[in-house]
Parts: structure tokens; sequence; C-alpha cells
């Protein structure tokens, strides 16, 4: 209760560079950029330090822990969150980074890709707010109504489909009933491991292991990755295997 009686508490001020050891990377010692975390451990680095880091080495960088002997890529992941909290707590730290990325894709003549156009779309009312050009909500909402009523109610309907058959390769576990998915391209192997752990009532999707041409895939792959790098040439559906972790065939 005193802290609530005192304004002073509630609005004090933490210097940046007090926090600045739980958001900067220990590879380049700069601001997390598209942070990513070990699974083993959950120290966190940019992903193109780590990415780099972990083509010759199998630790993190920071315990030494080992995260996997021969695929260490494949136990790491995107950490939103942690992300998120570096661009709250860096001013101008987002609006920099996607300016670098949108630069680059032009310099090379390629397409702005669609991470870094939602990014700019998220960004647009409050850059708009800063410089006292925003509108109101309502008249906000009416317009984005009148002009893109059929993307708002259909997002991802217009997204590229992949067909997939999902078939077991192991006698502990039990086949899927509907073997047969039709999903977005963009939607990754994490994706399907949750959905095959929901429908056989498994108590942690990480409990499995989904490959494909019998080699096991990372779960950070989309889909359209997947039908690219390995089912190229081959007919529909994509043929993907699941099995419990460390399960031997």
């Amino acid at each position: 209760m005193a802290v609530l009686g005192n304004p002073d508490m509630l609005t004090r001020k933490i210097n940046l560079c007090h926090i600045n050891a739980h958001i900067t990377c220990r590879l380049c010692e700069g601001y997390l950029i598209d942070a990513t975390t070990v699974t083993e451990c959950l120290h966190t680095f940019c992903r193109s330090c780590l990415v780099k880091y972990l083509e010759e080495n199998n630790t993190c960088p920071t315990c030494r822990i080992v995260i996997h002997q021969s695929h260490p890529l494949q136990y790491i992941g995107h950490d939103r969150t942690m992300q998120d909290i570096v661009y709250k707590l860096v001013p101008g730290l987002q609006e920099a980074e996607i300016k670098k990325q949108r630069e680059f894709y032009q310099k090379l003549g390629m397409e702005v890709p669609g991470d870094v156009k939602g990014e700019l779309c998220n960004m647009k009312i409050p850059l708009d707010q800063r410089n006292g050009d925003a509108k109101s909500e309502d008249t906000t909402n009416k317009e984005a109504g009148e002009e893109k009523p059929e993307e708002d109610n259909d997002y991802h309907r217009s997204d590229e489909q992949v067909s997939i058959c999902l078939e077991c390769n192991s006698s502990k576990l039990r086949g899927l009933k509907r073997k047969w998915i039709r999903c977005s391209a963009q939607a990754t192997v994490l994706h399907l491991k949750k959905f095959i752990a929901k429908k056989l009532n498994l108590t942690s999707f990480n409990e499995l292991d989904i490959l494909c041409n019998e080699e096991i895939l990372g779960k950070d792959h989309t889909l359209k990755f997947v039908v690219v790098t390995r089912w190229r040439f081959k007919k529909s559906p994509l043929l993907l295997h699941y099995r419990p972790k460390m399960d031997l065939l």
C-alpha cells in the first residue's frame, strides 16, 4: 500500500546501462536483434551471431553446455518475448533495424520480406501519433474496414497451401485418424509438432521428432522450406513421419 500511495515509486526511472547485460548479445555485445534462445539453457543471442557461432561449435557461448552433439541448430528458437522487451526498452532500435533491413533488400533488388512489411505496418500508427497526425480510433477502424474488408475477414486463405501426409513410423505412438492435412506454407515444423501432440494427447510436443526422407527436421523450418529443399520434383502430398525423440528406426 505504501508503494501505491507514493507516485514517485510508480514513476521511478532506471538507467538503461543498469540492465544492458540482460538485453545485449554476448557474441557481438550489441542489443539483441532477432533474439534467439538456446532451449537447453535459455541463454539468448542475436540469431545471426548464434547461427554463425554454431557452424563451428556445439556449445552455448555463455555457459558452454553442449546444445547437441551434431545438430545444435535444431535446438535454438526465436524468442519473440525477449525481442519485444528489447525494442520497448531501447528507443529507436526497432525503427533503425527495420530501416537497415529494408535498405539491404532494396540494394539487392529483392522484395522486402513479409515479416519486415508487417512490422512497418504495426509501427505506422505509433509514428503518426508522435508527429501529431494520428487519426481517431473510430475513423481509422472505419477506413480500414472500407479499404480491406475481405483481407480482415479472410486473412490466411490467400496463403500458399501445402498438402501433407503425416505417418507414424513408431510402434510407441498411434497413427492419426486423419493423417492428410492442408495448411499454410508458412507454418513451421513446430506447429505440426503441437498439432500432433494435441491429437495424440501427449504431455509435450517436445517429445516428438518429425522427419522427411528419414532426416529430422528443425522445428523452425517452414513447410515451404521443407518442400523446396527436401521434396522438390516429388508429387504432392508432402510425406512426413513422426516418432518419439531418440526412437531409433
